[in-house]
């Protein structure tokens, strides 16, 4: 069996089949890009709740690409400001900076690349919807961002995180003076009924690791929610935009 095929983790040899390999071949030819070791990408894809239900596998996940990859997204986006913004004060930099490379940013460009269906999970995370998290897609972006920057350099891994986040950086470029939903909603509903929004932690779920926030608001007597985020407020954000959407509709 070819070098290329295989993992070794715990004096354990985790092989890719055939077809396994066919599938990571034609994401790569979707992304336009080639990956010299495809077990690298393999490991990029295996979540931790693979490796958790597996004894004989249990490094065998993307914990440690994702450690990397976060280090050459961060370092490519910070370069690609510094260049494209060299008017601007550190604090523009850092805010767009903080933006673009967040799990709200990163998920979305996952499923552009289709990493959701790629993605390897443990039994409980795919019966508990794991392909639609926002955590789980962000981590598994950064994982192959890692990966590939071992594979082929940081060039390459550059050029792969740039072609993503550039436009992400253009948007919020255009619509920096934009402001978050929590305080579009305060102030619209106080111009309605000169009261505040009353938000409420409803519920939290999952392990100490993976934690979903549930969160409703109420204005008046409507009650809007609960939204879920990977933090409170997040989830807060998400529950006043749900509000504001509807709110500034009856307006």
């Amino acid at each position: 069996m070819a070098k290329s095929d295989t993992f070794f983790s715990a004096n354990k040899m985790f092989s890719i089949s055939d077809e396994r390999k066919k599938k990571l071949l034609s994401f790569c030819e979707n992304l336009g890009i080639k990956f010299h070791d495809i077990t690298l990408l393999d490991l990029a894809l295996h979540h931790r709740s693979f490796s958790n239900e597996s004894e004989e596998f249990r490094h065998y996940n993307n914990e440690r690409l994702e450690f990397l990859g976060d280090s050459v997204l961060g370092m490519s986006t910070a370069a690609f400001l510094y260049e494209d913004m060299m008017k601007n004060p550190e604090g523009d930099l850092a805010k767009i900076k903080s933006a673009v490379v967040s799990e709200k940013a990163l998920a979305p460009i996952a499923k552009t690349m289709k990493i959701d269906t790629f993605l390897v999970l443990g039994k409980g995370e795919e019966k508990t919807g794991g392909r639609e998290k926002s955590a789980i897609l962000a981590d598994a972006f950064e994982a192959v961002v890692g990966a590939f920057y071992l594979d082929s350099g940081f060039e390459a891994a550059e050029q792969l995180v740039l072609r993503y986040i550039i436009p992400e950086i253009r948007n919020m470029q255009q619509n920096r003076g934009r402001k978050d939903y929590k305080t579009l909603l305060q102030e619209l509903y106080q111009k309605i009924c000169k009261e505040c929004p009353i938000y409420e932690l409803t519920k939290t779920d999952g392990p100490d690791h993976d934690r979903t926030f549930w969160v409703s608001v109420k204005l008046g007597e409507k009650i809007f929610g609960p939204c879920a985020g990977k933090n409170k407020k997040e989830a807060e954000q998400n529950a006043a935009r749900q509000a504001y959407a509807m709110l500034a509709e009856q307006k």
